[in-house]
This record gives structure tokens, sequence and C-alpha cells, in this order.
């Protein structure tokens, strides 16, 4: 399907909306090393169907997780994968198996689950919530965590919010978080990819429309990164938090509306 087809379809001003929306999550990935999905499937979710909006994310998903998992080495990347490989081994195989759910369920329960899962995360970060793991549990927070992580990265394209809050817990170096979080939603967008060509989302409309949206991704991050060191970090943190917010709460008016 090619651009004029999209255009077509769901015309120029709504896919100029997704891409915005897919600079600004690009910008805020490479300023604070998440939200790339958060933000840019709530923008598009909010103009085209769910999961045109899902699809949308999983190929700029894959190239900037790359980059980011990749940007100190490959010995350090692997370091992270040996440190976390429980993690990512159950996270593997719940995005795998919930993705296929994707183009069954309506889109009300998609906007819901993700809006629900976005607002969540936000608002327990405005609040101030500071996670912890108690004595000798890692084990079993680490596979909680991926569980839930798995079944919102599978449906919605979004398990950055559960994987971000268990690193906090670990007090693990700012370096080493962000490295560890790109290993993780790297794998995780691979199995997105493997599982929506089966599921046939990336099958026509929703591949051209992934690929569309790697050059908005891939210039946000650019530029997100060339402007880290500048940017107060507390303050783009509460906006992003703020963004998200209001776009998850506006996903779920779109789920409970319809």
């Amino acid at each position: 399907m090619s651009i004029e087809s999209l255009i077509s379809a769901y015309g120029l001003p709504i896919l100029i909306v997704a891409i915005c929306g897919m600079f600004a999550g690009g910008f805020a990935k490479g300023a604070v090393g998440f939200a790339l999905p958060m933000i840019s499937v709530s923008i598009s979710g909010s103009v085209l169907p769910a999961a045109m909006a899902v699809a949308g994310m999983i190929l700029p998903g894959v190239i900037t997780n790359f980059w980011q998992t990749f940007r100190h080495g490959g010995a350090a990347a692997f370091g992270s994968l040996r440190d976390h490989w429980r993690l990512n081994a159950i996270l593997f195989v719940m995005i795998a198996l919930c993705a296929q759910l994707v183009v069954v369920l309506p889109d009300r329960a998609l906007f819901l689950i993700l809006g629900g899962g976005v607002t969540l995360f936000a608002g327990v970060q405005v609040l101030g919530w500071q996670p912890s793991i108690p004595l000798g549990g890692r084990r079993r927070v680490e596979a909680a965590v991926a569980v839930v992580a798995g079944f919102f990265g599978g449906l919605a394209g979004v398990w950055g919010p559960p994987i971000v809050l268990y690193f906090l817990a670990l007090e693990i170096p700012k370096r080493d978080m962000v490295r560890a979080q790109g290993v993780s939603f790297l794998l995780g967008s691979l199995i997105l990819v493997v599982a929506h060509l089966n599921s046939g989302l990336l099958l026509g409309p929703g591949g051209a429309f992934s690929v569309l949206m790697i050059a908005p991704a891939v210039i946000g991050m650019a530029l997100g990164q060339s402007v880290q060191d500048r940017l107060n970090p507390v303050l783009f943190r509460k906006a992003v938090l703020l963004v998200l917010t209001v776009a998850g709460l506006n996903l779920l008016r779109r789920g409970l509306t319809g």
C-alpha cells in the first residue's frame, strides 16, 4: 500500500497528526530513554483505529530500540541481557501470546486497556511513588513485571511502564538503566514484528503506515539525544508525564464513549 493510498484512506490531516505524534515520541525517547510507544500510540489512537495506531509504532520501535541498546557497544548490551534474562524471556513469550488478540478485540476494549495502562503509569509517577522490591523477592517481582508488561505490550505495543518502574526499584545507574530498557524494548519489538506478521496487522495498510512512521521517529530521537544534556531533566520528565496523562485519559474516553 502506497502513501497515496494511506492519504486516500485516512486523510492527510490525520496522517500529519500521527507523524507529529511519532516525532514527539521519538524526541522523548532520545531525551529520557522511553515513552515513544506511549506518546505515539496515544496520539495516533486519538485519530486512527487502535490496531492501526499499534501497527504504526512497531517498525520505528525496532529501529530506535536497536539504536538505544547498542549505543554503548555490543559488550555492554549483552551484559544487560545477561543480567535480566528472566525478565526478557517471560516478556518475550507474553508479547507473542497476547499480540494475536489485537486483531480480535474491538477498538473500545483496546482503547480502555491502553488508556488505563498509560494513565496508571503516568499517574503514579506524577504522584511521586517510588517502587521498592522486598528482600528476597526479586525473582517474583521480576516475573510479575514481565507478565504485566508482556500483556500490555502484546495488546497495545506499550510494555515500557512496568519495565521502567522495575528498573527504578533496582536503583541501577542511569546509563545502565537506559541500556537495560533498550534491551527489553528491542527484544519486545522484534517479537512484535513476528507476531504481527502472523496476525496480519503488518501486512497491507498497517505495514505501510509503520514504514511511514520510521523517519519522524528517527529524526525525533536524534534531536532528543542532541539536546539531552541541555534539558532540565526534572521539568522535561514532568512535561512528558503530563502529556501521557492527558493522552491516556483521552484514550479512556474513546473506550468508554466509543
